[in-house]
């Protein structure tokens, strides 16, 4: 993969009304038994900032530095630490293949769904490790998408998932980052390793309107809509029946859908 990939998603509103929705409790419990007052952390692809608040609050006084290589975004996630009257977090641009900060100038670094969407996710974890400090703890966690099941078999979804592994490679990315992030770390010389896997399911009325709704959106609307007409793998009227296979399984009353992911946490 090229060392400089795209980010599919973008940040349209459907892909931040998802990431919003995130927190440290449902996307990154594997690591909250590490974390403790005092502690210092860095949060790699920040985003809009709802796990970089939760982390900050569990080690305060510690400090925590949100990195994201989108400026538009950060300003959300300024917000968000305002508005909880957070004052220990600090918020910068950076790559997170080259981040910017002297070596070992962390306790945890954490990138929550961050190394599906880069070129080099083995040189990426190289500089996580490096910015770590002796005795710390770098985590990673990424959903896979050819790993993720629904009921009931729409056809239009299987479509949708093809598509988005073929508009997530060209963009330079790996789709299927979860189940390569034990074998990226060892690649990339990390040691003590703890892989685990864990799921999101979106199974009650409420959950399947909102994230059917949020992928249809997305499907018609974002920078993935675009990249996926620009670069030739399908056509806008081709996204909208796909947008409308979502429509159709978010009102089914027995639909199901779990998106797994896999982590890892290694000791520096």
């Amino acid at each position: 993969m090229p060392e400089k990939a795209v980010y599919t998603h973008g940040h349209h509103e459907s892909v931040l009304r998802s990431h919003r929705w995130r927190t440290a409790a449902n996307s990154a419990a594997y690591l909250l038994g590490e974390l403790r007052p005092g502690l210092s952390v860095l949060d790699v692809g920040c985003g809009p900032g709802t796990i970089t608040a939760d982390l900050a609050a569990l080690v305060a006084p510690g400090r925590v530095t949100a990195v994201d290589a989108a400026p538009s975004v950060l300003e959300d996630a300024r917000r968000v630490a305002a508005e909880r009257g957070l004052d220990t977090v600090d918020f910068t641009v950076a790559d997170v293949h080259a981040l910017g900060f002297p070596d070992a100038s962390f306790d945890v670094v954490h990138a929550h769904q961050v190394l599906q969407h880069v070129g080099d996710p083995v040189a990426a974890l190289r500089e996580m490790r490096r910015v770590c400090r002796p005795g710390g703890v770098i985590a990673a966690r990424d959903s896979d998408y050819r790993a993720m099941t629904w009921f009931p078999a729409v056809p239009g979804l299987d479509t949708w998932l093809d598509l988005y592994e073929r508009v997530a490679r060209a963009s330079g990315g790996e789709p299927a980052a979860g189940r390569h992030l034990l074998s990226w770390a060892r690649q990339a010389g990390l040691s003590g390793i703890t892989s685990t896997a864990a799921a999101w399911c979106f199974a009650t009325p409420e959950e399947r309107a909102w994230w059917s709704g949020l992928w249809a959106d997305r499907t018609t609307e974002s920078s993935y809509a675009r990249r996926a007409v620009d670069g030739g793998h399908a056509t806008p009227a081709e996204l909208r029946r796909i947008a409308d296979a979502w429509r159709e399984w978010g009102r089914r009353e027995d639909g199901w859908f779990a998106v797994l992911h896999g982590e890892i946490l290694c000791r520096r």
